[in-house]
């Protein structure tokens, strides 16, 4: 069993505060001196007797597993890690470049789309452990076939290197996720759909660096909206380049941006998800939240997302979808220094997809910063104790 990362000097003060004890009261309840309160915290004087362990427990009103951290669940860091190593082994093979007979048939057609339906499936329920498992064989399977039939094999394989991206932009894992949306770029080149729907992840992994604005406007200028599928990929892709431009502060761009994709949601509606895409009129109104908090506009971030929350749309949205803005609404709310509403939502967010906040590193971040707000309610201070970032 892995040794709990947080002393437990550092629960008995962080929780001591959250009781608003102060050491001398806290000391005066377990019949200690305020000396002894002060050098257990700072880890000077360790804890080893089980009956003071629960006496301290008892003070702080909560179970003394909480106090040791033996009801930390495992955020299955080594074995996330183990899997995007698998990914990038697979994202690095190439044995039918160099002419290397395989030693068995490629699979069929029908096996690519079916795998690569479940596996968009399961990252849209934000089942991204689950997803990390299944991508090393999808990744391998679908590049072997594209090698020996780059004209029928194209979807998957672009279609796979997406979904890569997609969740390795949730792992944190950049470097990684450039690669596989640029391996869906080269895949997709000389068919503008599958250009433009390499281009939404492309969206995704360079928005850090606000340097994707280009592309994105580029791509969706490709992209005919004559159909509900066309529409909704290009008023994905400026969807896309808004928050780039939302990353680099300009908030003029972002509003035309976001007014000319919105014509398109009108358009197509909401409840739809051409193109893996889920754009609608409630997906363009939650880009606008996650731009607002990008521009530092908490007060218009939050009246968004009170708002977009209500719509028959967001039921319609994919899971993950839903707890990523969650987590955007989280970010808003602290800058309008609420973090009891800040809690409420991120919470709200892991009942939905715990995935979400329990895998990526962003999430577990904002949990971390919260409940360091002395106004931060109780229910978040347990729920950091259990991922381990308190």
């Amino acid at each position: 069993m892995s040794r709990d990362p947080v002393p437990i000097g550092r629960r008995v003060a962080y929780l001591r505060v959250r009781r608003r004890l102060s050491q001398q009261s806290f000391a005066d309840r377990l019949g200690k001196s305020k000396s002894w309160v002060d050098k257990v915290e700072r880890g000077v004087r360790s804890l080893e007797r089980v009956s003071t362990i629960r006496e301290i427990a008892a003070v702080l009103r909560v179970d003394a597993a909480v106090l040791l951290g033996r009801d930390v669940q495992p955020a299955g860091v080594a074995e996330r890690r183990e899997g995007v190593a698998r990914i990038r082994a697979a994202l690095s093979t190439y044995p039918m470049a160099f002419g290397r007979a395989t030693d068995r048939e490629v699979m069929s057609p029908d096996w690519m789309a079916r795998e690569v339906r479940h596996a968009w499936m399961t990252y849209q329920h934000a089942r991204y452990p689950r997803l990390v498992e299944l991508l090393p064989t999808l990744v391998t399977e679908v590049h072997r076939a594209h090698a020996q039939d780059p004209e029928s094999g194209r979807v998957a394989v672009v279609e796979a290197y997406r979904v890569t991206a997609a969740v390795l932009v949730k792992l944190d894992e950049g470097s990684l996720a450039w690669l596989a949306a640029d391996r869906a770029m080269s895949a997709a080149a000389g068919d503008r759909v599958l250009l433009g729907c390499a281009a939404v992840q492309l969206g995704q992994v360079l928005r850090a660096s606000a340097r994707a604005g280009p592309v994105m406007l580029a791509a969706a200028s490709q992209i005919a909206p004559v159909t509900p599928e066309g529409m909704s990929l290009r008023g994905s892709l400026l969807v896309q380049a808004a928050l780039n431009a939302s990353r680099a502060g300009d908030d003029r761009v972002v509003g035309d941006l976001l007014d000319e994709a919105a014509a398109l949601a009108v358009q197509v509606g909401d409840g739809h998800d051409h193109h893996r895409t889920a754009f609608g009129q409630t997906a363009v109104e939650l880009a606008r939240v996650a731009a607002a908090v990008e521009l530092g506009d908490g007060p218009q971030a939050v009246a968004r997302h009170e708002k977009a929350i209500g719509w028959d749309g967001w039921r319609w949205l994919p899971v993950e979808h839903r707890a990523a803005h969650l987590i955007d609404a989280a970010r808003a709310y602290l800058q309008t220094d609420d973090p009891v509403n800040a809690a409420r939502v991120l919470l709200r967010a892991e009942r939905i997809a715990p995935a979400e906040i329990r895998h990526r590193p962003a999430a577990r971040d904002l949990v971390a910063k919260i409940v360091r707000d002395p106004d931060a309610p109780p229910t978040i201070t347990q729920f950091a104790i259990a991922l381990g970032v308190l």
